[in-house]
């Protein structure tokens, strides 16, 4: 047996509205279900972009992102394959303005290609990349 593909990325914020916004708005995935008062949580829901999925997570009542180690392992970023790196830059900075610059760039070069990073708001970092790396 053998793993088929990846399903889903699950995500937990304290600013649920801003990220919702941020990865519907402002990357494009769809809202697929939103569901209030899941197991203790504000919200438990569900985005998509071309058969990847988000579940976006509210924290636990009574907890917070917070209260989670900083030192925690885990995801460090997520990365999304586009064709245009400009204009996707272009579309983004229309709405959304929280980047990690490198040397005081937006965007910059890495092996193969060009890529710049997002800090989404619940502090994932959204790298964009314009080259297959593999």
């Amino acid at each position: 047996m053998r793993v088929i593909n990846i399903h889903h990325v699950c995500i937990q914020t304290d600013k649920y509205k801003e990220s919702l916004d941020f990865y519907t708005k402002t990357l494009g995935f769809q809202l697929k279900k939103e569901t209030p008062n899941f197991h203790e949580r504000d919200f438990n829901t569900w985005i998509e972009l071309n058969n990847f999925y988000i579940e976006l997570q509210t924290p636990k009542k009574n907890k917070t992102n917070h209260d989670l180690k900083k030192e925690q392992n885990g995801i460090v970023h997520l990365c999304f394959y586009v064709k245009d790196i400009n204009e996707i830059l272009k579309k983004i900075s229309m709405t959304y303005n929280k980047f990690k610059l490198k040397n005081n760039k937006i965007i910059y070069d890495v092996e193969n290609g060009k890529l710049f990073k997002i800090i989404a708001p619940e502090g994932t970092i959204i790298e964009i990349r314009d080259q297959l790396y593999i």
